[in-house]
């Protein structure tokens, strides 16, 4: 009998996710309100901030961040090309200018020095930089304490995409409280879920302030006061043309439930990778992700050396589709899709420890949910399929 196809991710959720969710169906409130402004309490208590927004998704939460520091037209935010569209998309919902910075090629993080470079090229041109946006992939923190030192000397803030980085620490701080400001996602494949949904974090009052007034269409009263407040529910003011980024209360317990195991979910994972990282160590065909205690492994990425095999990177992952295993990959670099390749004029190799490593990478299979039998057999599947195709 064929064995079970094993997924690329499978949610951990359980009877208390299951719980929270009829409490408030039960409820008669259903939108943003109480069980969401708890969430919210609980997460910056967790991350130790003094400001936690829950919104719809982590791109409406760098949205939201962007905008609360008044990048505009015109503007320059140095990012990274690794990463997923929404990282350079929201720079241009505000008609800014994502400028990229290359990557490490061991961290697969931007590169701090990249980082510098790019600014200094900004400012010969005469361009405003108005923010850092630094991705954390896979989990694995960016050199903040380097990214720090650039942004003090050139008055930038840094805005971190901590989409993967959930619940790890650097530089003292929970990964996404070091900066102005930090973003995680909950999107379902992330390391907590509330299936989509995110949290906007930071220590600074006058972002949070702005965030929460924009996240709601700019209202300066939010719908849990307008309605279970004694005052008049109608009257309310639009201070300014906001967006519609709240999380509702639904999504929220669900939420509630996946932060109080998250530190339980980060033990699993770096168990998983810690046997992944054990038994692909003599694998010569294999480059392996580096090994971290401050490691959220939302990802565990494996590059392949080409030179050690005789198919290519994706041929490699069709063979462990066909062994049962989901893999996904992780990134097409921004710089080579169509959009900003043909607005910004750039070319695969401006880029080019970004693209290596896309030509080169596979995503394995990392989740709470992963059995011992099933990470056994995902370590068999790349053995065997890298022993069949030896160069």
């Amino acid at each position: 009998m064929e064995a079970p196809f094993i997924p690329f991710f499978r949610p951990s959720i359980g009877h208390e996710e299951e719980e929270a969710v009829l409490s408030v169906l039960r409820s008669g409130w259903l939108t943003t309100g109480e069980v969401t402004a708890r969430f919210e309490s609980e997460f910056a208590t967790f991350c130790g901030v003094r400001h936690a927004l829950a919104v719809s998704s982590a791109t409406a939460g760098l949205h939201l961040a962007l905008e609360s520091l008044g990048v505009g037209p015109g503007d320059a935010v140095i990012t990274t090309p690794y990463t997923f569209a929404a990282t350079a998309e929201v720079v241009r919902y505000l008609g800014a200018d994502p400028v990229f910075a290359d990557i490490a090629a061991d961290t697969l993080n931007v590169d701090p020095e990249e980082v510098e470079a790019a600014l200094r090229r900004c400012r010969a041109e005469n361009r405003r930089v108005s923010a850092i946006l630094p991705v954390h992939v896979a989990g694995l923190p960016c050199d903040m304490s380097a990214l720090k030192d650039i942004a003090a000397r050139h008055e930038v803030p840094i805005v971190e995409d901590a989409a993967h980085a959930f619940p790890v620490q650097s530089c003292g701080s929970f990964v996404g409280a070091i900066g102005d400001a930090g973003v995680y996602s909950f999107y379902a494949t992330k390391t907590i879920t509330t299936g989509e949904g995110g949290m906007l974090v930071t220590n600074r009052a006058d972002i949070a302030a702005r965030a929460r007034v924009m996240r709601l269409h700019g209202i300066d009263r939010d719908v849990w006061n307008r309605y279970t407040s004694r005052e008049a529910s109608w009257r309310y003011d639009v201070v300014a043309p906001g967006f519609k980024y709240n999380l509702t209360d639904i999504a929220a317990a669900i939420g509630r439930a996946q932060l109080a195991k998250a530190e339980d979910f980060l033990l699993r994972r770096s168990r998983i990778a810690s046997r992944y990282l054990d038994a692909f160590a003599e694998m010569d065909f294999l480059r392996l992700p580096i090994s971290a205690e401050n490691h959220a492994w939302h990802l565990f990425i494996v590059r392949l050396v080409p030179d050690k095999l005789t198919l290519d990177r994706d041929a490699f992952a069709e063979e462990l589709t066909r062994r049962g295993i989901g893999i996904s990959v992780h990134f097409i670099p921004l710089h080579i899709m169509s959009y900003y390749r043909e607005r910004y004029g750039l070319k695969p190799e401006s880029f080019p420890r970004a693209l290596e490593s896309f030509r080169t990478c596979i995503s394995l299979p990392l989740s709470p949910s992963l059995s011992d039998e099933e990470v056994d057999r995902v370590i068999a599947a790349v053995g065997e399929t890298g022993a069949a195709h030896r160069a």
